[in-house]
């Protein structure tokens, strides 16, 4: 990241973090939000334009930090709710506490809650009853996840815990890409796994990796996998 820090401008700089904190490629950044093709990988400043349709399409980002580098990233729930009280904005504890936020609703409304094993229903074309059936929150700044799952077991410690629960996209099969080093929810025929991946032997083998150095990583062989999620953000329950 400081390599990239030195070559583009403040700002781009600040753009290209936030987009591999959210784990987007640069197509799908420029695809969502109309921004010019390119445009990042030009040492130069940002155009008014190109920067006002990032706001616009990811309003939980802090405009203060785009611009000055200054505060938090993401703004939290009490800022887009009110700017009455400056003060309060600036609290760091509060921020820490309201940032992500979830929200229980109703149904239809918000990301779904599912459990590990009907992953698999989310890669079909007609979602399963069970999306419909199960708990739903509204967490702001995941908007591209499509489910939430909760993390069970010890082997991706220090980084996600037990009982933590995790917002993830869904990706394709046909057109599969692995982000090395990424972390992924796997569901294989053997069961479900979330690890990290990275690089195999040949192309047609993945290293599936834990965090927790008592778990060796191991081999999967592609065909093994049924359906893949990217893991794009967590809530963590203290």
């Amino acid at each position: 990241m400081q390599e990239i820090m030195q070559e583009k401008s403040p700002i781009k700089a600040r753009i290209i973090e936030f987009i591999e904190l959210k784990g987007l490629s640069k197509y799908e950044f420029y695809q969502k939000t109309g921004i010019t093709r390119g445009i990042l990988g030009q040492n130069n400043g940002i155009s008014e334009d190109n920067l006002t349709k990032f706001l616009a399409y990811y309003k939980e980002v802090s405009p203060e930090w785009i611009l000055t580098g200054e505060g938090n990233m993401f703004r939290s729930k009490k800022h887009e709710r009110t700017k009455k009280n400056s003060e309060d904005m600036s609290n760091p504890n509060k921020d820490k506490a309201e940032i992500p936020v979830a929200r229980h609703c109703g149904s239809g409304e918000g990301i779904p809650l599912i459990t590990v094993e009907a992953m698999a229903g989310f890669a079909k074309e007609n979602p399963p009853v069970l999306e419909y059936e199960c708990e739903r929150y509204v967490v702001p700044m995941f908007r591209d996840a499509e489910f939430l799952i909760t993390v069970k077991g010890s082997s991706m410690i220090p980084k996600y815990n037990s009982g933590d629960i995790v917002a993830c996209k869904m990706l394709p099969l046909s057109d599969l890409f692995f982000q090395w080093n990424k972390v992924y929810v796997l569901d294989t025929v053997q069961g479900a796994l979330i690890k990290r991946v990275k690089a195999g032997h040949d192309k047609e083998h993945i290293l599936i990796v834990s965090d927790n150095d008592r778990y060796e990583p191991f081999e999967l062989h592609m065909s093994q996998i049924r359906s893949v999620a990217l893991v794009i953000g967590v809530i963590r329950l203290e």
